[in-house]
Parts: structure tokens; sequence; C-alpha cells
């Protein structure tokens, strides 16, 4: 069976494809800074060497960068396929449908759950309906899947789920803290768990244009930084994350519109907010080396954010085997992982500078005597969806 997979984040998108079962890649592609009218970059390849790199590009909304890497797939020369029929499924990393948990074929009835909670989560939501509509569209004999994201953190206990809200409006409307990224935080449990026979104790930091952290213990979930929405735990590329509930009431009494105010929170806020820079950290650590003040100030506060949450699960799992960075940031940030680990010292998180900046997969860079093991693991949501959409059968 050949199987696609489209994982569209907040500002990226990719995409991978299968032969299942064996997991065999016949080609993947990515799309960074959907939005962009100028400086979006596209990358595709192949697992012959073959590769593609554009950069400078306009890809304003989802659907160029989907119909982009749809092109390469029927290109005559490089391409995979014949035709898009060959594709009998395509999985997607959804996020977020009311009563909908786990995998689901993305019938009517999912999408109109998905639509329900665009005020939820309006980032993801919105470009999952874009993408899921397109292959609809393009590809309408395949069966769509959705994986939601909310499945890997139903194992967390209900203490660490609930708001200080009346507990009616939990009874009533499910305001809870329900919890995103799971695809990657359960690919980091199950390599874990491949490497060493078991998780342990592990705080897993997906970092990358959406950050969260999860308390994993013995390969469950037990608490993360995401809430209801994904604009809780640490700021984003460009929302607020953890604030005070009262600025939103305060502003509208100095006059703001909550239109103005919610597009500052969702689309203005966050890294873009206090850099003034950009909402890519590339950029603003680009910046804060050439002196910027703000775009210093902004990686000190994102950071800061991390630490805080380790050190809160750090007390929750009572103690740590396992620290691991992922995600776009986690793999390739350097200067975040020293930063973050240098405050943690105490706690027994000890990196080894030297392998912090030369690693390869699946690395270890702690020290030697850390009590702490440290790593990187790349991630791979991409497989771990496209194993369940294989799987998934119909009721």
């Amino acid at each position: 069976m050949k199987l696609l997979v489209c994982n569209a984040g907040s500002t990226s998108l990719k995409f991978k494809l299968f032969v299942m079962p064996g997991d065999e890649v016949l080609a993947e592609g990515r799309v960074e800074r959907v939005g962009s009218t100028d400086n979006a970059v596209f990358h595709f390849k192949k697992p012959d060497g073959f590769k593609i790199f554009r950069d400078g590009l306009s890809i304003p909304t989802y659907t160029e960068g989907i119909r982009m890497f749809l092109d390469c797939l029927l290109h005559a020369e490089y391409g995979v396929l014949s035709n898009l029929q060959e594709l009998e499924r395509v999985g997607f990393k959804t996020v977020l449908s009311k009563d909908h948990y786990g995998i689901h074929e993305l019938t009517p009835e999912v999408l109109k759950g998905m639509a329900e909670y665009l005020v939820v989560a309006p980032a993801h939501n919105i470009p999952y309906l874009e993408a899921i509509r397109q292959f609809r569209e393009l590809t309408p004999d395949a069966m769509l899947v959705g994986a939601f994201e909310t499945a890997f953190h139903t194992t967390i206990p209900l203490e660490r789920k609930l708001y200080g809200i009346p507990y009616e409006w939990y009874e009533q409307y499910g305001i809870e803290r329900l919890g995103y990224h799971g695809a990657s935080h359960s690919y980091v449990a199950e390599t874990l768990s491949d490497l060493y026979g078991t998780t342990g104790k592990a705080i897993s930091c997906h970092l990358g244009g959406s950050g969260s952290l999860c308390a994993i213990d013995n390969g469950k979930s037990v608490d993360t930084s995401f809430g209801l929405s994904l604009q809780a735990g640490l700021i984003q590329s460009s929302r607020n994350g953890d604030m005070d509930p009262f600025i939103i009431p305060f502003l509208l009494k100095k006059g703001m519109a909550l239109d103005e105010i919610m597009e500052g929170l969702t689309k203005k806020g966050g890294l873009l907010g206090i850099s003034g820079v950009s909402n890519d950290l590339r950029d603003i650590e680009a910046a804060a080396n050439a002196g910027n003040e703000r775009a210093e100030l902004a990686v000190r506060v994102f950071c800061n954010g991390i630490v805080r949450y380790i050190g809160s699960y750090y007390a929750e799992l009572g103690g740590l085997d396992h620290l691991v960075f992922t995600g776009g940031i986690g793999e390739h940030g350097c200067t975040i992982r020293q930063i973050v680990c240098s405050q943690l010292k105490h706690m027994g998180i000890l990196l080894d500078p030297d392998k912090n900046l030369d690693y390869s997969e699946n690395a270890v860079i702690s020290a030697a005597d850390s009590p702490v093991t440290i790593h990187v693991i790349p991630a791979n949501e991409e497989l771990g969806v496209a194993r369940k959409t294989f799987a998934y059968t119909r009721a």
C-alpha cells in the first residue's frame, strides 16, 4: 500500500510517502515559513540521494505547498508516482476534534468536530481542514485518516488536567487540559523503550515553531504543557503561551477590540512579539548575536519557560532518567540546549559541550558523569502516523 502522511504545523508542512507494511519511504518533503510571499522554503528528497531545495518562494497558503509536493511526486523525471490514484490512504497528524480522540477516518462528522473547535485550535485546525479539502479533491478514492494529537495524553491524572474553574464547566463543556504533540511525545517514548527496554522517568521537549513539554512515566504521558488549546505553555513562534487571563478584559477596557487582542496573542505574540524581529528562532538568534537586545530577551524568555516546566515535571515525576530534545529547534538548537541545561546542573542534568555541537541521530549528549541522560532524538511523527493509518480499519 502506498500511503502519504501530511503533517501541517502552524507555519510548516511535512510530507512522507510510505510503502506499507515495511515503513519504506519513497519520498519526503518539507515546506517552511508557510504564509510568506517571498521567504518560504521548499525541500524534496528521495532515499537515492536526489534532492531539491528552493528558497525565497511565495507560499501564502497551505494549498500551494501541497500542490508543490504532489507535483514533485508526479514529475516525469524524478517522480515516484504515475498518478495520484496510486495513493490508497492519506494520514494526517490532526490536532483536535470535538468528541473524537485516537484514530478516525475523516468523515463529515469528524470534520464537523474539527470545525467546532476552530476557536480552540485555529492555527492548526484551519490548515488541516484546508489540507484535507485539497486531498479530498485531488485523491477522491483514497481513505483519509486522522491520528489526533490528544490521544497520548488521555493517561494524565485528572488532578493535572483540571483548571480552577467551576466544576460544571468541565462537566458541561469538557474544559480541561487536553495536550497536543502526542505523535512526537509518543514517538520519543517508543524510542526510549526500544533503546533501554523502558522509558523510565522522562521529559520530552518538542521545540519548534510550536513547542511543548511532556512528562512521561513508564511510557505514559502524566503531564504536558499545552492546555485546552495550543495557546498555553511555552511561548510559540507567534503565540503567547502561558498568560494571566485578566490581561484580555484589561485591554478591552483600554479600548482595544477583541479581534485586535486575539490577533496579538495568536499571530503577533510569542517570539515575534517579544523580539520584534521574526517568528523564526533562527532569525532571532542571528539578531541577538548581532546585538539586538529584544531578540536576546526573546531567547532568554523562551529558554526560561523550558527550564520552568522541566523543574515542575522533575518534581511530579519524583526524579528523572532521560531528558529528550526533539523537533526542529530541539534537534538543531545547540545554543538553546546549552542555555537550558546550564540552568539545570543542580538537578543532575550535565551537558557535554562537545557532543552538544557534534551529534548524530538518536545521540546522547550528556556528560559521562551526568545522572540524567540527555538525548537528541529527531522527530519522526510521520512514521507513527503512517503505522496508525495503515493499521486503521473501518468499524
